[in-house]
């Protein structure tokens, strides 16, 4: 169903979005059933068998389409921090007053890292950042956006030649889990730079590594962590946006970006917690799959569903909207319409 709105190159905050989905259940008669929990799914005798809190729920065909953000990860670092610094996942981050008082440090770069640091700044809190291994992306390019550049390369761009990554192309099975380059939305949007960050008053850090009661310790790697924030999307969406314009003969203008920045901060492998007066360590450090009330013999050593596509070893079980169960998109709306008509494809011939 397409988007109907005054801003289509906007971006939806989340009471638009569920009302986006609500209408489109509606069109299409979908019996949606909200707050059911299923706490089992098993092989039974024509298909399978779902145990629910309200009640068992009989199927020939079950998908899975619960999403790759089902349990929030933190390392096992977290367990050596002292009790009274307070501790919290940026799932359950939603503005800057509900921390304890004092400075902040905030764990991982990636989209929410990246993001809750710049907010909490911006609110007048000390922030200090361990930097992880994700990259960035400019808001703009050329032009547009860099996402609606990156989503046309994905819809179209087999048509001209130029096909997008998929999960065949990936080193291992590991870089399925690989974090979401950083970029804001805030205020119609904006790039994200670490260096900027730094030079704003930000103290930056490597890997959160270890603790020792208030004393915790990073990996003195800095500067790779982030060279390699500024050089993912020259490397890999850049090429790829540029293949996409060329072949389809679109007249974009030239890449205006400002030159980065080049400030280098000073950092330190090690911080007294109590004595920078930190009073929350934020954990922005991902999610990771669980299907463990999936009881059919189908997951890898991952936890992620074996599948081709979409449509797993196991007869009538499928599996939607996970990151690169086909290509990048997979997870996210445009991506998971694809992979859809491919299990429905299949589905509604078994």
């Amino acid at each position: 169903m397409p988007y109907t709105g005054p801003d289509p190159d906007g971006f939806m905050p989340r009471a638009e979005v569920v009302a986006h989905l609500t209408e489109y259940a509606e069109v299409i008669g979908a019996p949606v059933r909200l707050g059911v929990e299923v706490t089992r799914l098993a092989p039974a005798p024509g298909g399978f068998r779902a145990h629910t809190r309200s009640g068992p729920i009989s199927a020939r065909n079950v998908v899975l389409a619960t999403g790759p953000y089902q349990r929030p990860k933190t390392p096992p670092v977290s367990r050596r921090l002292p009790a009274h610094v307070r501790q919290l996942h940026s799932a359950d981050y939603r503005r800057p007053r509900q921390l304890a008082d004092g400075a902040v440090l905030v764990v991982g770069t990636g989209q929410s890292g990246a993001q809750i640091a710049e907010e909490l700044h911006d609110a007048g809190r000390e922030v200090h950042l361990a930097v992880s291994e994700c990259s960035a992306v400019p808001r703009r390019y050329r032009g547009r956006d860099s996402h609606w550049w990156l989503t046309q390369a994905f819809l179209h761009g087999a048509d001209v030649g130029v096909p997008f990554p998929t999960v065949a192309d990936l080193p291992s099975p590991a870089a399925r889990f690989t974090c979401n380059a950083h970029v804001s939305g805030k205020d119609g949007g904006h790039d994200i730079d670490l260096r900027e960050f730094a030079r704003r008053g930000m103290r930056l850090y490597g890997r959160l590594e270890s603790a020792d009661g208030a004393t915790v310790r990073f990996s003195d790697d800095l500067d790779r962590r982030l060279a390699r924030a500024e050089t993912g999307f020259e490397e890999k969406g850049r090429p790829l946006i540029d293949a996409y314009i060329a072949a389809a003969g679109i007249d974009a203008p030239p890449d205006d970006r400002p030159p980065a920045s080049t400030f280098v901060p000073d950092t330190a492998t090690e911080l007294d917690l109590d004595a920078a007066g930190i009073g929350t360590v934020l954990w922005a450090t991902g999610f990771r799959l669980d299907f463990s009330w999936v009881d059919v013999p189908v997951l890898d050593e991952w936890g992620y569903p074996r599948h081709t596509r979409g449509v797993t070893e196991h007869p009538g079980l499928y599996a939607v909207g996970l990151p690169w169960l086909h290509s990048e998109p997979s997870a996210v709306f445009v991506g998971i319409a694809a992979d859809t008509a491919h299990v429905v494809d299949h589905l509604t011939t078994r």
